[in-house]
């Protein structure tokens, strides 16, 4: 071999030698790297626990350290900018981190449906069928996703933590933020909210759950007192927190605007420290919602631990009051353990956030099917639904915006569409998903003409000349707002009654936020309620249309007959001189100026129309199906937990999915409405099949809140389990005594 052949061959050997060894030195000077880093930071050992970390890290920290984690750094558009401001993400605040120690910033974004502000940030985000919409499927499954997709968004876009998870049990429907929420039923809400959160945090974000507690209106409610029992407190509101938490353990829970009991939420020791952290063993931190902190001394001492999203009270008034020992260090700590623990616990020290480009095909489909799965049919005569393509020619799409897009719900939940600026506050934003376009790509050949409804009459004519008409009606609702009714705005009742009258296949689909009321229900032969339906909301609708979607949604929530039939038939709004900081303020310690008293207590939702026998126009848990189920064999065994065993079968012609809703009648003793809700479980059934189902009943679901012990205790007595397709029609029945 000439001496140019072997250089050659011991240079390739040499080559190949290092392709074998480098990775090898690189893997042991990643090891160094960490034992290096475990030695001179042994909080970033991962074997140990998050409190065992957390306190690590709070033994290094300075006292400035320290109060710098229990306040955010201002919000763009919100106030003069803080110096910090620059650090920010474009989000609604951010907590600054320990560079020095290894510990990240907190970025922070609202994220009830999607991941707010990306318009005015350059960046996009994905909006799914609203909170209220995604408890209409019942579905743990369905919740998980919704926040698996919000938490990869969430970290795409350079956020270390979500601000959604609201669950404030509907106690006023016309509450603009009712849409935000989960429902009137704490054991529904809680369940799928704590799914969704648990997903979520999954992602390596810090979760949230809120707004803690009672936050049940928008009108005056920086103001506004919530008195209520304390039963009512924990067997309704509050055990909808206390089983979302149970379930998805987050890394924080927001305290609310409002008062509850005399005491603002923010400084209310009973609910931050007696329940939050005492009674259910929290382990996270409160922050406080936007600007909803009112004191230094008091709320520290209350048990909020982060103020939001300044420092008007835990920056440097919180400093000296430590300083000045009116709050203790151990006090200041373990504000800060919590905090810390949460970033520990929920990853983001660990998993630090990479920014990425969204994953929008996948986020398109996910809100397609999600919206699929929230759609409720409310009504279906003479089988109108599903549509035929061999028997339908021609069809009126009629309804404002029904060409191009749908509906969403504002405040600081909405979501920028793409293609246009970031929203304005309170702006009115309709989704480019067109109704018109998804009904026309379904029946092509098919005369699908549009009419917007501005002209009734109009609208009429062309409903008239076709086979099918269907109206797409809308109610826009919003943070910062309540609804004056829960009547469609715009003329829209009296538009639907005209489309109907020409045309007695007339279908209705609603985009809402909460219940509506149908003054017309009786002249149409469908309805469907869309909800705010997300970014592609009408394919979804489109494919329960033409049935290439079964709908198996059933309502979260009741929709009443009227107004005069809800608990409050008046909203309460703040009287005149009654709002503003200066009045809460004024004798130099926050107090509230008006008040709602929840007298009705336990009875919520489907509990008051029970109690109060009042007919509805659709009781909760109601929704129908393009197939039909039957119940049989109910066998109820009690034990630790009660199992309830029945058989569901699909006694129809296609395939679909029931929800059957399990709830118990308490003891008289027990004094409480004629039943609730305490499981479910959602089948999937192919035409013919049947089968067996067990739910097991967590016992605190059979039990009453008793206020002389301050505990939940079971009532003796004969309890009656009651399981069927709708909180009104619940075909087996049994009894059995429980003690």
């Amino acid at each position: 071999m000439n001496k140019p052949r072997r250089l050659v061959f011991l240079f390739a050997a040499i080559f190949a030698l290092s392709l074998i060894v480098a990775p090898i030195f690189a893997r042991l000077h990643s090891h160094s790297q960490e034992d290096e880093q475990k030695q001179n930071r042994p909080w970033m050992n991962t074997s140990l626990s998050p409190d065992e970390r957390a306190e690590l890290v709070l033994k290094e920290l300075t006292l400035d350290e320290k109060i710098d984690l229990v306040h955010g750094n201002g919000m763009p558009g919100w106030r003069k900018p803080f110096p910090t401001a620059h650090l920010g993400n474009g989000g609604a605040g951010f907590v600054l981190g320990v560079p020095r120690l290894g510990i990240p910033m907190i970025q922070m974004s609202d994220a009830a449906y999607g991941v707010r502000s990306s318009g005015q940030n350059g960046r996009y985000s994905t909006a799914l069928p609203s909170n209220l919409a995604s408890a209409a499927s019942w579905d743990t499954h369905a919740a998980c996703e919704y926040g698996e997709l919000i938490g990869r968004e969430l970290r795409a876009q350079g956020y270390n933590m979500t601000l959604g998870g609201g669950v404030n049990v509907t106690r006023e429907p016309r509450n603009g933020r009712t849409f935000e929420y989960m429902g009137e039923d704490p054991i529904l809400a809680g369940t799928l909210v704590g799914n969704r959160m648990k997903c979520e945090q999954a992602q390596h974000v810090i979760g949230d759950i809120k707004h803690y507690a009672v936050n049940d209106q928008e009108s005056g409610r920086n103001d506004v007192d919530s008195i209520i029992s304390k039963r009512a407190l924990r067997e309704g509101d509050l055990l909808a927190f206390e089983i979302g938490i149970g379930i998805a353990n987050p890394g924080a829970v927001m305290c609310s605007y409002n008062s509850v009991n005399g005491d603002f939420a923010c400084e209310n020791k009973y609910l931050l420290t007696e329940v939050l952290k005492k009674s259910w063993g929290f382990k996270g931190f409160v922050a406080s919602d936007w600007a909803g902190t009112h004191s230094t001394v008091k709320a520290s001492a209350a048990g909020l631990d982060n103020e939001e999203p300044f420092d008007d009270f835990f920056g440097e008034k919180l400093k000296q009051a430590v300083q000045a020992g009116k709050v203790s260090m151990a006090e200041l700590d373990d504000h800060v353990h919590r905090i810390l623990r949460s970033e520990f616990a929920c990853g983001i020290i660990d998993y630090p956030v990479k920014k990425g480009v969204v994953d929008v095909e996948g986020g398109f489909e996910t809100a397609r099917r999600l919206a699929e799965q929230s759609t409720v049919l409310l009504k279906n005569s003479n089988g109108v639904l599903p549509l035929d393509r061999a028997k339908v020619h021609s069809i009126a799409i009629i309804g404002a915006h029904a060409d191009t897009s749908m509906i969403s719900g504002g405040g600081s939940a909405q979501v920028d569409p793409p293609g246009r600026p970031g929203a304005k506050w309170q702006e009115h934003i309709w989704f480019p998903t067109s109704p018109l376009k998804a009904v026309s790509a379904k029946i092509p050949g098919a005369n699908v003409q549009f009419d917007s409804g501005a002209n009734p009459e109009a609208a009429a004519e062309l409903a008239k000349k076709s086979d099918v008409a269907i109206v797409f009606a809308h109610q826009w609702t919003s943070e910062g707002m309540d609804l004056p009714s829960l009547a469609l705005p715009e003329n829209q009742d009296g538009l639907i009654e005209q489309v109907a009258a020409a045309n007695p296949r007339t279908i209705v689909v609603l985009e809402t936020g909460t219940a509506v009321t149908m003054p017309w229900i009786d002249r149409v032969s469908g309805v469907l309620e869309a909800w705010y339906a997300g970014s592609k909301g009408a394919d979804a609708v489109a494919n329960i249309l033409f049935g290439d979607v079964n709908p198996s949604a059933k309502l979260p929530m009741t929709f009443p007959r009227s107004e005069a039939d809800l608990p409050h038939p008046q909203l309460v709004t703040p009287p005149p001189g009654a709002q503003g900081h200066a009045t809460v303020m004024k004798t130099g310690e926050a107090k509230p100026t008006f008040s709602v008293r929840y007298d009705e207590g336990v009875k919520v939702g489907y509990k008051w129309y029970d109690a109060e026998n009042k007919p509805v126009l659709f009781p909760f848990g109601y929704g129908l199906s393009y197939t039909t189920y039957s119940y049989a064999g109910l066998n109820v065994t009690p034990g630790k937990e009660t199992a309830v065993s029945f058989t569901v079968k699909n006694t129809g012609s296609r395939a679909g999915m029931e929800i059957a809703e399990v709830y118990a009648g308490l003891p008289a003793s027990a004094a409480e409405p004629p039943k609730r809700l305490v499981g479910w479980s959602k089948v999937r059934l192919n035409p013919g099949e049947s089968r067996e189902v067990t739910v097991r009943v967590d016992p605190k679901y059979l039990s009453v809140f008793d206020e002389s012990t301050d505990g939940w205790k079971l009532v003796p007595g004969s309890y009656s389990f009651l399981v069927g397709g709708s909180s009104q029609d619940l075909p087996l029945t049994e009894k059995v005594n429980l003690k």
